[in-house]
């Protein structure tokens, strides 16, 4: 159902470009901190199958997943039972923490030891080293030489990923936040699945969000879809494992954008939930807060253009990154302050969230590639109409 309240130019612009077959379909929420202010569909979860997509359907949440990873983490950072300046490694001793250098002549990579240790601040800042294949042509080539199976699937030798810069000399986006959502394993004790569940999901009220999908869930799924040479979208089978030997904290979840709403909501009550406490109000202002000092964030170069094309928000605006999402450094006009948070998923949902202005909101969309300029043309609209109806 869509919301009595109009953003007009957002539908204008989300109907232009849906119906010119530029993106398959987009669910959009905006809340205040309590209440949703607007909801609104349009589009196909499937186009093949003509199945008309709804605001409540379940996603690919991808890398909206790492601020969720990031809170369970620095809840145990305010229970003083993790430290932000710890050895990563000591805690999870499986981690790649050699430096790659370049190839050999007969493709082998090579490696030397890092000049420091890798933190968990570095882990949850992505300034530890650690790489993905979507944004990094080194990495692929790594993999191809290790035989390393493809990250979706789940297993641990998946993440055995070298870094690529000494720690805290560089940001580059990659797996370190399934290298925290293990650390978040470890000094808890619980699966991150079952923590997620008990400390997150549940005094947040997102009933509909988890690793594994369940038979309801999976009925109202929008498959993500990949666009053709041609520009038209077909399915492109992609799913993370359902049967995995670890979960990936980085990009693993599936969920609503009803939950979703909920946890941003969260950030703008002083760290309280639906249904309790998720963190004090300073640990949130710890949480969003600047993690890279002077350090720029420096875009995405994409090195798989199938899935994800090169990655600018926001261009011309001072960026850094907190411990869980990228932030702006001033006030975006008509739009979000400055120290909000704001990130994506590779299937193209966005988020973000004005701690100032009381404002958040998400647009979700199950296709690749990544960072496609219809979905942030979508999303860019949704927030600059919000701000216009809203504050």
């Amino acid at each position: 159902m869509n919301s009595e309240v109009k953003l007009s130019d957002f539908e204008t612009t989300a109907t232009r470009l849906v119906e010119a077959g530029k993106a398959p379909g987009v669910a959009a929420m905006v809340a205040d901190e309590s209440r949703v202010l607007y909801r609104w569909v349009t589009g196909f979860a499937d186009i093949e199958k003509q199945q008309r997509l709804q605001v409540d359907d379940v996603f690919f949440i991808a890398s909206m997943t790492k601020i969720v990873t990031a809170l369970a983490c620095v809840q145990l950072v305010e229970q003083g039972r993790l430290g932000l300046e710890e050895d990563a490694s000591a805690i999870v001793p499986e981690m790649v923490v050699k430096v790659l250098t370049g190839f050999d002549v007969n493709g082998q990579p090579m490696l030397r030891e890092p000049k420091r240790k890798v933190t968990v601040r570095h882990l949850l800042t992505h300034t530890s080293g650690q790489t993905t294949d979507l944004w990094n042509p080194d990495t692929i080539r790594y993999i191809e030489a290790m035989k390393l199976p493809p990250v979706p699937g789940c297993r641990p030798e998946a993440f055995m990923t070298p870094l690529v810069f000494d720690p805290g000399e560089g940001w580059e986006y990659g797996v370190g936040s399934d290298r925290v959502g293990r650390i978040v394993e470890k000094v808890s004790g619980q699966r991150l699945a079952d923590y997620f569940k008990e400390h997150i999901f549940g005094p947040i009220g997102m009933m509909e969000t988890s690793f594994i999908l369940s038979p309801a869930q999976r009925a109202t799924l929008a498959p993500v879809q990949i666009r053709q040479p041609d520009g038209s979208f077909k399915l492109s089978g992609f799913e993370v494992s359902q049967t995995p030997e670890m979960y990936m904290g980085g990009a693993g979840l599936y969920g609503t954008a009803p939950d979703y709403i909920r946890f941003l909501q969260v950030f703008l009550n002083d760290g309280r939930g639906a249904h309790g406490q998720v963190l004090k109000p300073e640990t949130v202002q710890l949480f969003t807060a600047n993690h890279i000092g002077d350090m720029e964030w420096p875009g995405m170069k994409s090195a798989i253009p199938a899935m994800t094309a090169d990655v600018q928000l926001l261009p011309g605006m001072p960026k850094r990154w907190s411990l869980g999402a990228l932030r702006n450094e001033a006030d975006v006009p008509g739009r979000r302050k400055a120290g909000s948070q704001f990130w994506a998923g590779l299937s193209n949902t966005y988020f973000w969230v004005d701690l100032t202005s009381k404002l958040c909101g998400v647009t979700a969309s199950a296709y690749f590639p990544f960072a496609d300029p219809p979905a942030i043309e979508i999303f860019d609209a949704l927030e600059r109409d919000s701000y216009r109806a809203f504050r």
